[in-house]
């Protein structure tokens, strides 16, 4: 599986570099004393590109925190890369079916508005919003859910969001799997070469797998159906390597 990571990951640079020549580029911003670069037209698929590029670094840190037996933090970023994904497909799915909402532009609003705006940040009045994850993830499995009931799949996908969550927020459960060993104790340090790791390593081909669909789904929705094929090509050969086969049935 590591050859065909680093092929995913290879694939996916690429990607995120040939889409961000399609959309306008970002300009330079006066800030303070110096410039920042922002798309100042601030646009879905510029939001799209954004998402992308953050799912490829989260790829790639997952991986050293996996193989650096860092597993609770691995399980906060995959929490990270699960909301990435729902962002990639809430967007995605607007373009794909004509179905711009004004949730979706609540939703580019509060990403694209700034930290600041003031000199310091105690100054600063800009509140960003917190767009319901809830109404986000009703949305996708609104357009995606005719195979499976809607209020199944939200429910689905809230189950394994809050299970990582505790990752994030260091619930009592998910840091007791540090514990262990003879004499049992914390495992500081990092947990290379236990059960851990092994079930952590698997769970990362689903984080590849579910990254490889966000990247295809954005690829329709710029509409360059020659990418989407391949990158639908390239999950086949990724799934086929784990023995999966998710090809809807006849």
């Amino acid at each position: 599986m590591e050859r065909l990571y680093d092929q995913a990951l290879a694939n996916m640079e690429r990607t995120v570099h040939g889409l961000a020549q399609r959309v306008s580029p970002p300009q330079s911003v006066p800030y303070k004393d110096s410039f920042v670069f922002r798309y100042v037209e601030r646009t879905l698929h510029q939001a799209l590109v954004q998402k992308l590029a953050r799912i490829l670094t989260g790829l790639r840190a997952a991986r050293l925190l996996l193989e650096n037996g860092l597993l609770q933090e691995q399980g906060a970023l995959q929490r990270i890369l699960d909301e990435l994904h729902e962002d990639v497909s809430f967007l995605a799915l607007a373009v794909i079916y004509d179905d711009h909402t004004p949730l979706h532009q609540a939703y580019l609003d509060a990403f694209y508005e700034e930290e600041f705006d003031a000199e310091t940040a105690l100054e600063s009045t800009q509140k960003r919003p917190m767009i319901s994850r809830q109404k986000i993830r009703a949305y996708i499995a609104r357009i995606e859910g005719a195979a499976l009931d809607p209020s199944r799949r939200v429910e689905l996908t809230r189950t394994i969001s809050k299970a990582y969550s505790g990752f994030i927020h260091a619930a009592s459960p998910h840091v007791m799997d540090m514990y262990g060993g003879n004499p049992p104790r914390f495992h500081v340090q990092g947990m290379k070469g236990t059960e851990r790791q092994q079930e952590h390593r698997e769970d990362l081909w689903n984080y590849f797998y579910r990254s490889i669909v966000a990247f295809a789904l954005t690829a329709k929705a710029f509409g360059d159906d020659a990418l989407f094929a391949q990158i639908q090509q390239f999950s086949r050969e990724f799934e086929r390597q784990r023995g999966k086969d998710y090809a809807p049935k006849p």
